[in-house]
């Protein structure tokens, strides 16, 4: 930052170092004796320089999932002192690509859009960290989330160890707040069900924002953290809906029907997926349930919004504006759609306004602190 005079002093991340170091020393106590001359001399360096380099290592690997796209690990990134740190790693797999050009091709797309997913800095989006290649295969360094899957929230296990792990006072109000046995799986109440919707809707709105989909929504991207909220995670299947081309990878039974036929990854897109797995969530059941081959699918699809009364238990099905909600979301014509995650959360008849409605009504629960202190129960 140079002065009037014209010289320059150092400076990291525009701060006046030479003044820093005068209010440091001001403020610390004097030590006896002076600091190695060389370990000062690389200190000075350091706050000189435009570049910093170092090397990390990760350890202990451990599966957390693998899909079309390759393996998510956790581990734990070791830094200097002792420091260790919980890290998710994607690594990319190669094996669906005929040459080494077309999988370097794809994940330089990939990069792209990762680079900006990691300047969203959403509170209910998972945060990127690096996307490194080890070996020339690529590894996505990401936030752990520390939590449950909605995955393996939507399991009947999770119903058998809720019974086992509450007291009776407890388990009646969460059975009556936050979820109890369905038709075939757990079967979310309301409230709770659009808690996770308006939470991961908010991560949608930021991405739509910045011209990015999130590309496959389902419910192991879907993470309950164990402080009730829920975060969206796994990037690796984002578009920049400004740029065409690219390998997209999705997973059947939540994608829009126009996804299915082939066509692009919008906004809207996103906002069905999430629709199927409200549903799913209220239902008990996938609204999908049964249905196999790609054809009965995308007709499954197509005709669901005459379906959702016949598949929604009746206290969901007595709210008009839930009804309404879920067909919004899941219409199968995409232009019948919300426009964007931003409206189907704040917009009129969104997610908000169906919370709004219990809270008038009474019926409304601090959510996010019922989740934490269930899961904290579950272990």
């Amino acid at each position: 930052m140079a002065d009037s005079r014209g010289d320059s002093r150092p400076t990291l991340s525009g701060i006046d170092m030479e003044s820093t170091r005068s209010h440091q020393s001001a403020e610390r106590p004097r030590v006896a004796g002076s600091p190695p001359a060389d370990l000062l001399a690389r200190y000075r360096a350091v706050l000189g320089t435009r570049e910093l380099t170092w090397g990390t290592r990760s350890h202990d690997l451990r599966v957390l999932g693998q899909g079309g796209q390759g393996v998510v690990f956790l581990a734990r990134r070791q830094g200097a002192d002792g420091f260790t740190l919980p890290v998710a790693l994607k690594v990319f797999s190669p094996e669906t690509y005929r040459e080494a050009g077309a999988y370097e091709e794809d994940m330089a797309r990939v990069a792209a859009v990762a680079a900006r997913v990691a300047t969203v800095q959403h509170e209910n989006l998972v945060s990127i960290h690096d996307f490194v290649s080890h070996s020339g295969i690529r590894v996505m360094g990401m936030e752990w989330v520390d939590g449950y899957d909605l995955r393996q929230v939507l399991t009947l296990e999770t119903v058998e160890r809720t019974r086992t792990s509450l007291d009776p006072a407890h388990l009646r109000y969460v059975e009556d707040v936050i979820l109890t046995a369905g038709p075939i799986q757990p079967l979310v109440k309301p409230g709770v069900a659009i808690h996770i919707v308006r939470d991961c809707l908010a991560a949608l709105a930021a991405l739509h924002r910045e011209g990015i989909t999130h590309g496959d929504i389902k419910p192991s991207n879907v993470m309950l953290k164990r402080t009730g909220a829920a975060k969206l995670v796994d990037i690796g299947s984002a578009v920049d809906v400004r740029l065409a081309g690219g390998r997209r990878v999705w997973s059947p039974l939540y994608a829009a029907p126009e996804v299915l036929e082939g066509g692009g990854v919008t906004p809207q897109s996103d906002l069905a997926s999430l629709g199927y797995i409200l549903i799913e969530m209220l239902a008990g059941q996938s609204p999908f349930e049964g249905v196999t081959g790609y054809t009965p699918l995308l007709e499954a699809k197509r005709t669901l919004e005459q379906r959702i009364r016949e598949l929604l238990p009746a206290e969901v099905v007595g709210s008009d504006l839930l009804v309404w909600l879920c067909r919004r979301l899941v219409a199968a014509d995409p232009e019948k759609r919300f426009p964007d995650a931003e409206a189907a959360d704040l917009g009129r008849k969104g997610a908000g306004a169906f919370h709004r409605q219990l809270v008038k009504g009474d019926l409304a629960s601090e959510y996010g602190n019922d989740l934490r202190v269930w899961l904290e129960h579950l272990g």
